[in-house]
């Protein structure tokens, strides 16, 4: 029999103490016990489910963040994940996508389910039909269906931001514009329902649903039913046929009321405070496209995810949208208040306030382009060139369902309506670059004969817009495009006759990055973009998606020891990383000598002799006159 010590029987008062002691004697027996199977519950149990005492239910799981959603935010910026879902060749083959599926809205709301953003798991017993649903939409569907519409969030804010106050009478209203097709009940209405609980009644003058002629028949009548109960003015505006984003936001933007126009899509969430930042700044100048920081739905689980927000939009050397590191300048000023909003070279266009007026005075949209894609640049591109500017609002978050495909069809097919579209992009906008970009990029140069821009055109001459090479002088000085300032070709080993090469390996903001290698030069008409580089005046050498040539500041530091100091063995690799505008990624080339120098260890880039990889990895070694560290910068013509 188990005792309490100093516990002696037949004794009253040693009793009494015994019963005393008991409670601490049983707590030291289960305390241990409860916190191993605390622990083992922890992957698959919430702290909200613990204390709620619903862990008994087998229909569903609500999880915490694990490490496979954590990775949807990387350190340095979003990193959109590639693959939890099994992909439709492992869904089950026994539930057909039938029209009456597709048709059936499944939406069934469980409480607390994805409660302040957190994700919902499904369990295994209906692992195959939500694998099948996922196909309809390309998200969880069946995870989004048990959310309910008016969810909480958590408040993702900057402290600052939260305590700062935004006097609402001087504030312009907007009409909030969304447009979908065959879009999903659960995720279109729970973009509604927060921009209604999240938005300053006073604010809001209208929401705006442009149903891009979906086919779905419970956003038919059974939308125009649902809308006409809510507490603020919706309308839903449909077209009869596919018109695609462009012309179905136009139709939205001409029949809106309100003075800001403020575009989302249709499987968004916005949080505390949003629309404040954005009015302010539009109210403040009308001549701003204000966006907010765009956070992550996750596809699989729902999860709200906190974005990083120190990147801004730019694009790469094929036109693609992409968000890069902030430029060194842009962080310096933000460090005195991190609650300014910060310019942006690019935005990424589907969510965006700006002053209605401003909008159709700028040429709205370009008709022509066809379904979706380019437009965000053409946009960006000719607000800042016509005397506008692009900016993120730190203070404003909206999440965004991410996707890792498209459910939807593109008529013509999605090649041809996106080269189309950039293509148009690059003949009115960028100039000299659009012949880069056709000579580097022969699928969207197949399209240029067929282009007719003399409307876009003729709107940039009466709008006497600047030229391209302002933009990216002014707007995005940081640009890794080619300038008659700068080099431009590849950079090629004399010792292998090998040329560096752009890293396939992914980083932070899934930029490749990786170990600086060499491989085969191609031949002379070789125009693969791999092997392209520039270097700046500044002695950046540069590459496609903003990534630099490198060294890890601690070995070259050792290695580049003076005389007398205790010798050390490390060889330090260079590498390929994120541009980031540091003295480690300045190098300087010697014509002479052909030699690359790294300026601040002074040591000089090398391809080893002694190297038995099939691509030459390359380090930092002193300087002397092996020939692996001599280097020819064969020039490429750009336009």
């Amino acid at each position: 029999m188990l005792r309490p010590p100093g516990c002696r029987l037949g004794r009253g008062r040693d009793w009494r103490r015994c019963l005393l002691l008991l409670p601490v004697l049983v707590a030291a027996l289960w305390l241990p016990l409860l916190l191993l199977w605390l622990r083992s519950q922890d992957a698959l149990l919430s702290q909200d489910v613990l204390r709620r005492g619903r862990a008994s239910r087998d229909d569903w799981i609500a999880v915490r963040l694990g490490e496979d959603q954590r990775e949807y935010v990387d350190r340095k910026g979003i990193h959109v994940v590639v693959g939890h879902y099994l992909g439709e060749a492992a869904a089950s083959p026994s539930l057909n996508l039938t029209d009456e599926l597709v048709n059936k809205n499944e939406f069934s709301p469980v409480p607390h389910d994805g409660k302040d953003g957190s994700p919902v798991q499904i369990p295994a017993h209906l692992q195959s039909r939500m694998q099948a649903l996922f196909r309809i939409n390309r998200f969880n569907l069946m995870a989004s269906d048990r959310i309910p519409l008016n969810r909480s969030l958590p408040d993702v804010r900057k402290k600052k931001c939260q305590a700062k106050e935004y006097p609402l009478a001087g504030l312009p209203d907007t009409s909030v514009i969304i447009v979908f097709h065959n879009e999903a009940w659960s995720t279109l209405l729970r973009t509604v329902w927060s921009v209604i609980n999240r938005s300053p009644r006073q604010l809001l003058t209208e929401i705006l649903l442009v149903d891009d002629a979906s086919s779905r028949t419970f956003l038919q009548h059974d939308l125009d039913e649902y809308v006409a109960t809510l507490p603020v003015a919706v309308r839903v505006l449909r077209s009869p046929q596919r018109i695609g984003l462009v012309r179905a936001r136009l139709l939205g933007a001409r029949q809106a009321r309100g003075r800001v126009l403020t575009f989302l899509d249709a499987h968004c969430e916005c949080t505390q405070g949003w629309l404040e930042p954005l009015l302010t700044r539009v109210g403040g100048d009308r001549t701003r496209v204000v966006c907010p920081v765009i956070d992550i739905i996750s596809d699989d689980t729902l999860a709200y995810v906190r974005s990083f927000e120190l990147h801004w939009g730019a694009f790469n050397w094929e036109l693609h949208f992409r968000w890069y590191t902030m430029g060194g300048t842009e962080l310096r000023r933000r460090r005195g208040d991190v609650t300014e909003p910060f310019r942006t070279p690019a935005m990424a266009g589907g969510l965006f306030a700006m002053d209605r007026e401003y909008f159709f005075e700028l040429g709205a949209y370009d008709e022509q382009m066809e379904i979706w894609g380019g437009e965000n640049l053409e946009l960006s591109f000719r607000v800042w060139q016509c005397g506008g500017s692009v900016e993120i609002a730190p203070c404003s978050h909206v999440g965004h369902l991410f996707r890792k495909s498209s459910p939807y069809t593109f008529p013509g097919g999605v090649g041809d309506v996106l080269y189309t579209n950039l293509a148009r992009v690059a003949e009115v906008w960028m100039d000299r670059w659009a012949d880069f970009y056709f000579r580097f990029n022969p699928d969207a140069a197949a399209f240029r004969p067929k282009l007719n821009v003399t409307k876009r055109v003729q709107l940039r001459e009466r709008l006497r817009c600047k030229g391209f090479e302002w933009y990216l002088d002014n707007v995005w000085p940081q640009h890794f495009m080619p300038k008659d300032d700068r080099f431009f070709g590849k950079i090629r080993n004399v010792r292998t006759g090998e040329c560096l090469v752009k890293p396939t390996g992914k980083g932070s903001l899934n930029q490749p990055m990786g170990t600086a290698m060499t491989s085969s030069c191609g031949g002379d008409d070789d125009l693969d973009l791999i092997r392209m580089f520039v270097m700046t005046p500044q002695g950046v050498v540069a590459t496609d998606e903003s990534v630099c040539l490198d060294a890890p500041e601690s070995q070259t530091q050792r290695q580049g020891q003076r005389q007398g100091e205790k010798p050390t063995r490390v060889t330090p690799r260079a590498r390929i990383m994120a541009c980031s505008g540091r003295p480690r990624q300045q190098w300087k080339y010697d014509r002479e000598e052909q030699t690359l120098r790294h300026v601040p260890s002074g040591l000089c880039l090398d391809s080893p002799e002694n190297s038995d990889e099939e691509d030459s990895i390359l380090v930092l070694t002193d300087c002397s006159a092996a020939v692996g560290q001599q280097w020819t910068l064969e020039k490429v013509p750009w336009s």
